[in-house]
């Protein structure tokens, strides 16, 4: 595993970034239909990081929005952002940041700033991938052998694309080395908030979020809000246990496994679930993943075969007791039955879609 670490700046450039280079430069590359959110929440703290008070002059911070063409590029919700220059000289930014969108609408990027993106990591430029920006740095084949944070929305489609990769969907945003990739929405602002603070320093960060409105700047390293079933949770941990069980229905983790990447004993996951869900942490993972059987019933044509390897069960026959245990029918009898609640609740949809 790498350090995490950044690109540090020199005792010269730190003494003379006012007169001569921002403490902070970022070059920015924008795929078609890409968020406007999250583009505009890392954007923004840059802004209000570059100058004092609200005058948005870019002495301590800049930041440029470069293409390979000098077209408009258009967001997923329809504005469009014109690009303030070409591909410029990689090594003339502290980082890339790669905002990717929507996914199944065509190319994101062309094959020129694709070969860009790769001349910059060739020359050490830290990259940064943001919503799923993290999908255009893996499909350039600029993330192998690194941790990759997805958001949990994506995190199916990220295996379903890159099958030997390992997204992460459980963290804000990720920093493996000289890659960095965050899962979008509001884990840009926090992202911005980190590179400001070690950039150019703390109370500048704050004055940034200050200014927008924002609460506490929130580590990389905690959950990602995700409905349906760990938006009310309380504790981190078992937020965190919720979304790895929800990331491994067909290949379910043993829960030494889950603690294990929780940096809890087995014995100690068992006493917070007890405390927090009322039941033991392999009894809700197996009704979640009965739950999401269910579900495929109700919604799709698959074979009951199929549907238990989906939801984790090794054979058809096992499946079906704990099925009925947990249902009072078996599996076939479900269509009969109608669709079940899972079915009916947008947020199941949502989840499991």
């Amino acid at each position: 595993m790498r350090p995490t670490h950044f690109r540090p700046m020199s005792g010269a450039q730190a003494s003379g970034a006012a007169q001569t280079a921002p403490a902070l430069n970022v070059g920015f590359i924008l795929a078609d239909n890409f968020t406007l959110s999250a583009f505009s929440l890392f954007v923004d703290q840059l802004r209000l990081a570059a100058d004092e008070g609200d005058r948005s002059r870019p002495i301590l911070a800049r930041w440029q929005i470069m293409a390979s063409k000098s077209e408009p590029i258009r967001a997923s919700c329809g504005v469009t952002v014109a690009p303030t220059g070409p591909l410029a000289d990689p090594s003339g930014f502290q980082y890339i940041v790669v905002v990717g969108g929507l996914l199944h609408s065509g190319p994101q990027i062309d094959a020129e700033t694709v070969a860009y993106l790769k001349r910059a990591a060739k020359v050490g430029v830290p990259l940064v991938g943001i919503c799923t920006g993290s999908f255009i740095l893996a499909r350039a084949g600029l993330m192998t052998g690194r941790r990759c944070c997805v958001s949990w929305y994506h995190y199916q489609d990220f295996l379903d694309e890159f099958p030997h990769h390992a997204p992460v969907a459980d963290r804000l945003y990720v920093i493996d080395g000289d890659r960095i990739t965050c899962a979008g929405g509001g884990g840009a602002a926090d992202l911005a908030t980190a590179l400001v603070e070690k950039h150019i320093g703390r109370s500048v960060a704050q004055k940034s979020r200050h200014v927008l409105l924002l609460d506490r700047a929130r580590p990389g390293t905690e959950s990602q809000p995700h409905p349906p079933i760990a938006d009310l949770v309380a504790d981190d941990r078992v937020r965190r246990a919720l979304l790895l069980m929800e990331q491994h229905m067909a290949d379910p983790l043993p829960i030494a496994d889950v603690a294990r990447r929780l940096q809890l004993s087995t014995r100690q996951l068992e006493r917070l679930f007890q405390t927090v869900m009322g039941q033991r942490p392999a009894e809700f993972y197996r009704r979640l993943r009965l739950r999401y059987a269910r579900f495929l019933l109700d919604t799709t044509v698959r074979s009951v075969t199929d549907i238990a390897l989906e939801a984790g069960f090794s054979d058809c026959a096992h499946f079906s007791r704990q099925f009925k245990a947990m249902h009072g029918f078996t599996p076939s009898d479900a269509r009969a039955h109608g669709p079940g609640p899972a079915a009916r609740s947008m947020a199941a949809q949502r989840l499991f879609e």
